[in-house]
């Protein structure tokens, strides 16, 4: 039951995932000096807009068919073993 829980939420993570909508909206840059350090590098990261999708998780009634197992008590005939020691015959 866990593994079925697991997978759905994978499935859903990956399939919001898929459905992201991605703009760049600036470039990144990088200088590095060559190789004297008159001067030290910068390091612009880019950037993105993104847009998730709205998603709304909600719970139904169902009626389905499960199989149910019964218990019931019994007397049988279970053998008994009594031990004697050697030592005791």
């Amino acid at each position: 039951m866990k593994a079925i829980a697991s997978i759905a939420i994978a499935i859903g993570t990956i399939m919001t995932l898929a459905a992201c909508d991605v703009k760049k909206t600036a470039d990144g840059n990088i200088t590095v000096p060559k190789y004297e350090k008159t001067k030290e590098g910068d390091v612009t990261l880019p950037k993105y807009d993104v847009t998730t999708p709205d998603v709304k998780v909600t719970k139904e009634e169902k009626t389905i068919t499960v199989p149910t197992v019964k218990t019931e008590e019994k007397v049988i005939e279970v053998p008994k073993v009594s031990v004697t020691p050697a030592k005791d015959k």
